[in-house]
């Protein structure tokens, strides 16, 4: 039974043997520090930008799942005056700290690094403007990008503007900190991109939760998911994708889904053999982490899903597998059954496709899709 909002290859990473190689480093800007944290590994980095206000640590819980799965390089960093990094003390007026500078800070550092090339871009919130600004920059070198619950580039109108400006008292910002100069020229940088768009050449994954800013007043709440499903409904090279019960930082309420997401778009920028491989580590390791988790619906959701998707790449055998799987670790779950009975019919198995739909409707006797197929299948 098909019960979710997104319909893209799910990949969960857990546990393997390999540690990865974490680089702690300070790179000097013409004189002053920023500060990366690089993941070590073989592929197309993914650079990770935080959310307005955050640094290179929220993204802690997901990187060593993201690396034991791709193998790449992955990338975090803090923004000027943010955790580790220094702010440039050549820069004398508070309008000088735009985003415009932390794009040429970022390009600095990462030339200097030797990862100014090809690249896959993840963020989070206000970190979506980076992503925008730095792809509309080098729209051949961004291979895709992942937003999570980002700020886009249409949402500040005027009169939203006026309305954060009755909340957000830039006198209470200690100033010389990352925070006083992000708030200190927030409007003018929502001015400046309002309606830039991301290069129609670059695959996104827009992912946001279903329901948007709840803490918010209606109006804004409203506005901002509108803005993101138009996003995807408006472009054909954005994919939406709407995250269930969760809040603003998806990549802790829901981390599976954001995981899945982000090897999906590293997996797109492999040949097909090397794909084979990260799919069948996947896959394993899909299996595995449920085992270990079985108590949580999640797991047996992001198996639900994973299954779907082999459906839709005509992979029968191995959707069987992860229905099969999820039925045994999931005994009580109609819908595992209805799945698996699904993927039976498909794979011309009627016999057993009508035994998991019966175990299914004894389950839920409120399923009539399970129903209404089992009588047709005894008709026939």
């Amino acid at each position: 039974m098909k019960n979710f909002y997104f319909t893209f290859l799910a990949i969960f990473a857990l546990s393997f043997t390999i540690h990865s190689q974490t680089l702690d480093k300070l790179v000097d800007i013409d004189g002053y520090n920023m500060h990366f944290k690089i993941m070590k590994g073989v592929g197309t980095p993914i650079l990770f930008e935080a959310g307005g206000g955050d640094d290179s640590s929220v993204w802690t819980s997901i990187l060593e799942r993201i690396h034991k799965v791709t193998g790449t390089t992955l990338i975090t960093y803090d923004r000027s005056g943010f955790g580790q990094s220094e702010l440039n003390p050549k820069l004398k007026n508070d309008s000088d700290f735009d985003i415009e500078n932390g794009i040429k800070e970022l390009e600095t550092a990462l030339a200097k690094l030797g990862y100014n090339n090809e690249i896959i871009m993840v963020s989070h919130s206000y970190g979506g403007l980076y992503n925008l600004l730095y792809a509309n920059k080098h729209p051949k070198k961004v291979k895709s990008i992942v937003l999570i619950d980002a700020t886009l580039s249409n949402f500040w109108n005027e009169d939203f503007l006026a309305m954060r400006d009755m909340f957000v008292d830039i006198n209470t910002i200690p100033k010389g900190t990352g925070d006083y100069y992000l708030n200190f020229n927030y409007n003018e940088i929502m001015r400046s991109l309002r309606n830039t768009q991301f290069p129609e050449n670059i695959p996104v994954a827009n992912i946001f939760p279903d329901k948007s800013a709840p803490v918010y007043p209606e109006e804004y709440a409203n506005r901002w998911k509108k803005v993101h499903v138009d996003l995807g409904n408006n472009n054909n090279n954005v994919t939406n994708i709407i995250a269930e019960s969760s809040g603003h930082a998806i990549f802790n309420d829901n981390p599976g889904l954001i995981i899945n997401a982000i090897v999906k778009a590293y997996v797109e920028t492999l040949d097909e053999n090397q794909q084979n491989v990260v799919l069948q580590k996947a896959l394993d390791n899909a299996i595995d982490l449920s085992i270990k988790t079985k108590v949580h619906n999640r797991s047996e959701h992001d198996l639900n899903t994973l299954g779907y998707s082999f459906l839709q790449t005509q992979e029968l055998d191995k959707a069987l597998d992860v229905f099969k799987t999820t039925t045994i670790l999931f005994p009580e779950s109609a819908n595992a059954y209805d799945s698996y009975g699904e993927a039976l019919l498909m794979s011309d198995k009627k016999d057993e496709a009508i035994e998991m739909y019966e175990k299914s409707v004894a389950l839920d006797p409120n399923n009539e899709h399970g129903k209404e197929v089992l009588l047709k299948l005894k008709e026939d």
